[in-house]
């Protein structure tokens, strides 16, 4: 008989696979930004890279978890869609921030979630420069190197940090404006290149929030199910086509979110 991906005992035994899993495709990682100057380059589309380590790297935790979990499905930024219809799908980036990560910036991570009967379960992101592993199961907290982690509980825009994400797949224009409505209302805004690591950071109370017009469920998955798990609020990020085509994302402490909708126009641009 297989084990319910949706079970407690499951999915802790999930998420220590994935642990280990996740810190091996680190250590590859780490490997290949010591000497990035080597590696293969392409050009997805505007600013949007991608290296013969990304692909790598996802093989390599791809075959970790197929080796425990051989039923599960998989969603991976380089490789696609494998077995999406199975009851447990992990949704993988190998390297999120990989522009970060070709440049010698250290702000990039590894991100791996997984959907279990629809529901967002699991979220893993290693940031392998700074040592930092951030893990959360759905119902069992949000731990950041094993110790419990939660959102800043921040309650004023006037004093909150909001990172901000942006996509090419909508308009310019209107991330333009929602920056300025941030600004104008008070409350500061930054990016780091990494929408996983964003959120990982709003997890932890680094940032007060983390907003994109548009962003791929890779990279948004593990962070989602963080943020939830200490303290925050998200979006149902998974709601229509969010897991395939991706969705608009907010997540943010509790107290913040419907002003933030307002300055945003949170929903309402496509």
């Amino acid at each position: 008989m297989g084990l319910d991906p949706l079970e407690p005992t499951d999915l802790d035994h999930r998420l220590e696979v994935a642990e280990a899993v996740v810190r091996e495709a680190g250590r590859a990682a780490a490997d290949h930004f010591a000497r990035r100057e080597l590696l293969s380059i392409e050009r997805k589309g505007a600013q949007d890279l991608v290296s013969e380590a990304d692909r790598l790297c996802e093989d390599l935790i791809v075959a970790g978890l197929s080796r425990m979990f051989p039923e599960d499905g998989f969603l991976g930024e380089e490789r696609g869609s494998r077995n999406s219809e199975a009851a447990a799908v992990w949704v993988i980036d190998p390297i999120d921030g990989t522009h970060n990560f070709l440049t010698g910036i250290p702000f990039w991570c590894v991100s791996v979630g997984l959907v279990a009967s629809g529901e967002l379960v699991l979220g893993i992101i290693y940031h392998p420069v700074a040592g930092e592993l951030y893990s959360a199961r759905r119902g069992g907290g949000a731990f950041l190197n094993g110790q419990p982690i939660k959102v800043s509980g921040e309650m004023d825009l006037t004093r909150a940090r909001i990172c901000v994400g942006f996509s090419y797949r909508r308009p310019v224009a209107d991330h333009v404006r929602a920056v300025g409505k941030l600004l104008s209302a008070g409350c500061e805004y930054l990016r780091v290149g990494s929408g996983a690591l964003g959120l990982a950071y709003t997890a932890a109370g680094r940032f007060d929030g983390y907003w994109e017009r548009h962003i791929n469920s890779w990279d948004a998955a593990a962070g989602l199910v963080l943020v939830r798990e200490a303290g925050g609020w998200t979006n149902n990020f998974l709601t229509g086509e969010g897991l395939t085509q991706g969705s608009e994302i907010l997540a943010a402490a509790p107290e913040l979110v419907e002003p933030l909708k307002r300055l945003i126009a949170f929903g309402q641009v496509r």
